[in-house]
């Protein structure tokens, strides 16, 4: 059954992830970079998201336990940074730059953990998996097999965001605005889902 549980993992964050919908939140945060720097990109996101699920799966619940925080004060604060990020593009008050215009001097790495990494494509939900899916394992053998499915998904996440670039990269500038403001409403409507139920599972958790 080992197999079966990193496929059910597997999947649950695919669903969870949902790539249509995270490439379509990725097009604005790309779009200042060129070609290469969103290679690097999907890249470090890669690596960030591995990394992210496997200390779940290896060391998440003592990890918890030690720092004093939930799952649930997680995703809420990830609701608060996506909601930062997200009003601005909804309300168009971001400028949006011709194609000739030169690139805004911000390294890419300023964005690669926030929001890409976190909490555009991980949050606690995710952590909350990767711990829950350790939970049942066995032994250190079926938590290889989870390992897999973490390295994945990773690999997923970073190829919608490389996808991403190629999108950006064909659509007109006018086109562009108008999958911001897209991107914004969506963005706002996730951290408001975040916000929503990382607050509820805290009071309850308080109750």
């Amino acid at each position: 059954m080992t197999e079966h549980s990193a496929l059910v993992l597997f999947l649950a964050l695919f669903a969870l992830y949902s790539p249509v919908a995270a490439l379509a939140s990725y097009l604005p945060i790309v779009r200042p970079y060129s070609g290469s720097e969103q290679l690097r990109l999907a890249s470090g996101l890669t690596i960030n998201v591995v990394v992210f699920v496997l200390v779940a799966i290896w060391v998440g619940e003592p990890l918890l336990v030690l720092l004093g925080i939930s799952t649930a004060a997680l995703t809420a604060t990830g609701g608060i940074a996506l909601l930062l990020a997200a009003v601005p593009l909804m309300r168009g008050t971001v400028p949006v730059e011709s194609p000739d215009a030169p690139v805004r001097d911000v390294p890419w790495r300023s964005v690669l953990f926030t929001p890409l990494t976190f909490p555009l494509t991980v949050g606690g939900t995710t952590f909350a998996f990767g711990v829950a899916a350790s939970a049942e394992a066995n032994d250190n053998g079926e938590r290889l097999w989870l390992s897999l499915a973490a390295l994945a998904y990773a690999v997923v996440t970073g190829v919608t965001l490389y996808l991403s670039g190629h999108v950006e990269r064909r659509v007109s500038p006018r086109i562009g605005m108008i999958l911001d403001r897209v991107a914004g409403i969506l963005l706002t409507s996730i951290a408001v889902i975040l916000l929503a139920n990382g607050f509820t599972d805290l009071v309850q958790a308080a109750l």
